[in-house]
């Protein structure tokens, strides 16, 4: 069965800095119409960067829209359409964690609000770090710490890590360096 929604109109409902907010009409896979809100988002580009002695690079950061601190890996969206995701990844590493690597791996995407963002989140693991120093942006505010990959795991494991990008892609590093 094809269960494909066609678009049979789009609008903008709101412009922003980072989300296009769109209200479409969608052709239904029976034949019928509903409509869907949605966020258009430019996507992005998340790291575990993992240090020579198995710890990983974690950053605390206060999130406006839930009011609180995460743990979260370093992460950044595309400034603009058709940036490669690994040097976005490479950047934001930089900027926020104050790291480069030598060794990179693709672990995969993953689309954290898939009922209504078309964003897209790519996944790597950075390895053989060196430092480079921060450059956050002047209104971003994180703290960056450095615990063991296996303690970052659990964390996510028992809920302590709740940042969906994070803990998908301290999963997938985990299990991509145990394969090795």
């Amino acid at each position: 069965m094809d269960l494909t929604e066609r678009s049979l109109s789009s609008e903008q409902v709101y412009d922003g800095v980072l989300l296009d907010v769109r209200r479409d009409e969608v052709r239904l896979p029976d034949g019928g119409t509903s409509g869907r809100e949605w966020i258009k988002h430019p996507g992005a580009s998340a790291v575990v960067p993992v240090d020579d002695q198995g710890r990983v690079i974690l950053l605390r950061q206060f999130r406006f829209g839930p009011g609180r601190e995460f743990w979260e890996v370093p992460a950044g969206k595309f400034d603009r359409e058709g940036e490669d995701a690994l040097a976005v990844a490479k950047r934001e590493l930089a900027e926020e964690a104050g790291v480069g690597a030598r060794r990179w791996t693709r672990l995969g995407q993953t689309y954290p609000a898939i009922g209504y963002s078309d964003e897209t989140i790519h996944l790597f693991l950075a390895e053989d770090l060196h430092e480079v120093g921060t450059h956050v942006d002047e209104d971003e505010f994180v703290e960056p710490f450095r615990m063991p990959l296996s303690e970052a795991v659990a964390m996510a494991e028992r809920g302590e890590i709740e940042d969906a990008k994070s803990c998908v892609a301290l999963l997938l590093a985990n299990a991509a360096m145990t394969r090795r």
